[in-house]
């Protein structure tokens, strides 16, 4: 049965959705790059240089997967509330179209 009205709401949920996995894809390629790089570093110009170097980019790498953690956690909030919303929607159309009949 079909709704006797339109949601607005659902095209940006939608959207959402697509955004939010978009987001997860870029942060696991960096997430995979950080690892890559971490794991085969390539060697330094110099003893003194390269090492510094290197240093900085796991300080930053670390950084990073400290970023990604919360984002993920943000995605995952996002997603329960979307999941809410969806459920409370869900709740207002059943209502709706039994008022209907």
């Amino acid at each position: 049965m079909t709704s006797p009205y339109a949601r607005p709401d659902l095209s940006s949920l939608t959207q959402l959705e697509r955004l939010i996995e978009a987001l997860e894809k870029e942060l696991g390629g960096w997430l995979d790059k950080s690892l890559r790089a971490e794991q085969d570093p390539t060697p330094g110009k110099g003893k003194g240089q390269g090492g510094s170097e290197l240093q900085q980019a796991r300080q930053r790498v670390g950084l990073l997967e400290g970023e990604n953690r919360v984002l993920q956690q943000r995605i995952g909030a996002a997603r329960e509330q979307i999941e809410q919303l969806k459920s409370r929607l869900r709740f207002v159309e059943e209502h709706d179209a039994e008022g209907a009949a």
